[in-house]
């Protein structure tokens, strides 16, 4: 048997890599994420001047009518706040204005001046949504951010719309979000941890799954100084700043990869009880502390066996 076929490329501000167990429907596969990838920026993206999403803003106050998959992923977004109690909340697009994180990440400037007053996000509960009509509404004084969980929902997304154009087995990371659909190669997928996506995964932090996803949330990539203060880009809704740096990095496997990317953005957002909590959800994850000391939790194994 061949072993799976991969190519990598740069889509939603980040690396995306897509593997096929045959290495035939590669093309294809690519095909499938690509498609839905663009999709997913076209509707959810805040640094882009024509997405829905900055319609829905511009129209702030009023029903707007909508793409149906920006109605998904608010709706995806507002399930993580309800599952989270708060902790990842959709309405902190003003908060991440004020600390600096006004564009895509790769135009940030990396340092400028102090920020001004920051408050708590309005609230995931003043965000309305018709399913039905296609249309959402949201107050003047409230601006959504997605990034805690379009890109996951993208990854599931792509990679179930892969495995449908080739029926073969995929998996698809989208800056370390990662999602599988199909059959798995024997063993499993190999999957290698690190605190950035882009980084070389560390010696003996390897795991596999065969199915669901698996997400990183960090707070050492997305970094930047303003008034000489490192801030990240995990904001506690609470308090509009950035989360204190308890964790610098978590990781967890579950059913899909949104639900594991909810779980490590709380869990950073909650500090420390965010362990306690996913130990008390079932969760397999591994913490990692500001210090570099490591905490697992729900079975993540200690060397590389299956998640």
């Amino acid at each position: 048997m061949r072993p799976p076929a991969s190519c990598t490329f740069r889509a939603l501000g980040t690396s995306a890599t897509v593997v096929a167990t045959a290495p035939d429907a590669l093309p294809d596969a690519i095909e499938a994420v690509r498609t839905a990838v663009d999709e997913i920026d076209r509707t959810c993206s805040r640094f882009r001047s024509d997405s829905e999403l900055a319609r829905l803003h511009d129209g702030a106050g009023e029903w707007v009518q909508v793409d149906p998959v920006l109605v998904d992923a608010i709706e995806v977004a507002l399930r993580a706040a309800i599952l989270t109690d708060g902790d990842v909340d959709p309405t902190v697009g003003e908060a991440l204005l004020l600390v600096g994180y006004d564009r895509d990440f790769a135009g940030l400037d990396p340092d400028g001046p102090p920020v001004g007053a920051l408050r708590a996000a309005p609230g995931w509960r003043t965000v309305e949504i018709d399913p039905a009509g296609s249309r959402v509404r949201i107050p003047r004084n409230v601006r959504l951010d997605l990034g805690a969980t379009a890109k996951a929902f993208a990854s599931d997304r792509s990679a179930r719309e892969a495995f449908a154009a080739t029926g073969a087995g995929v998996l698809v990371s989208l800056g370390g979000d990662i999602a599988v659909a199909g059959p798995a190669p024997a063993g499993g997928w190999d999957v290698g941890l690190a605190d950035s996506h882009a980084a070389a995964a560390e010696p003996g932090h390897t795991v596999r799954i065969e199915t669901g996803g698996l997400a990183t949330s960090s707070t050492t990539v997305r970094r930047w100084v303003r008034g000489g203060r490192q801030l990240h880009h995990v904001v506690d809704p609470a308090t509009g700043r950035p989360a204190t740096e308890i964790w610098r990095t978590v990781s967890v496997a579950a059913a899909t990869c949104v639900d594991a990317n909810v779980a490590a953005t709380a869990a950073i957002v909650r500090g420390e009880p965010g362990a306690l909590w996913l130990q008390r959800l079932g969760l397999p994850a591994r913490l990692v502390r500001a210090d570099g000391t490591i905490v697992r939790t729900g079975g993540w194994p200690l060397e590389a066996d299956a998640a």
